[in-house]
């Protein structure tokens, strides 16, 4: 029987350090100790064929406890975390996570359980997204725009004189590069204000 603590952090800001910690006071509360460390700085997100939790899953063996901080830390979507409970329980491996206090066998109650806070995260996930975007739309109902903000080079070029003087060297068939180097700014930001203010066929 192996014990395996399992860290992801999702990006190189986290550290696995404190989930490395909060496992290890777990375990010697418990009386038990870790055998296999896994970790990987990796977004969920990404196929357990990529993810060193993919490989953890197919050398499991019966008997062996999986520990997480989280059920977060091994998926993200309802379809993964309930394929990855399915992969460990069917080889009679237990899953323990710290913060959620779950104690997941193979037993009927585990898998009921299992697919109750599966279905209640992404239930959580989609209330966010429905939250987003309704701030998103708000925003734009109030007449405010999304999106990055001007440089200063984007602001003066957007001023009405210059966007005036720039509609008039494009009538007379003056080439992007030209403009830019009137205004001694970067071609691509005249191409992209262009693009906002009138159609045209780009030299």
């Amino acid at each position: 029987m192996k014990i395996i603590g399992y860290i992801r952090v999702s990006s190189n800001k986290q550290t696995l350090q404190h989930q490395h910690y909060e496992i290890k006071d777990f375990c010697k509360k418990e009386n038990i100790k870790v055998s296999k460390w896994v970790e990987e700085t990796i977004s969920s997100k990404k196929a357990l064929s990529k993810r060193k939790l993919g490989n953890l899953l197919n050398n499991l063996q019966d008997g062996d406890i999986l520990i997480a901080c989280e059920i977060s830390r091994l998926g993200r979507s309802l379809l993964e975390v309930m394929h990855i409970l399915e992969i460990c329980l069917n080889k009679g491996c237990r899953v323990w996570t710290i913060k959620e206090n779950y104690r997941l066998g193979n037993d009927i109650q585990s898998k009921v359980l299992a697919f109750a806070f599966a279905l209640a995260a992404e239930i959580e996930r989609n209330l966010i997204s429905q939250r987003t975007k309704a701030s998103l739309e708000n925003i734009k109902a109030n007449g405010k725009k999304l999106g990055r903000p001007l440089t200063k080079d984007g602001q003066r070029l957007n001023q009405p004189e210059n966007i005036k003087q720039i509609k008039t060297l494009l009538d007379k068939n003056t080439s992007l590069s030209e403009i830019a180097r009137i205004f001694q700014v970067n071609r691509s930001l005249i191409r992209h204000l262009i693009q906002k203010i009138k159609p045209v066929e780009t030299k």
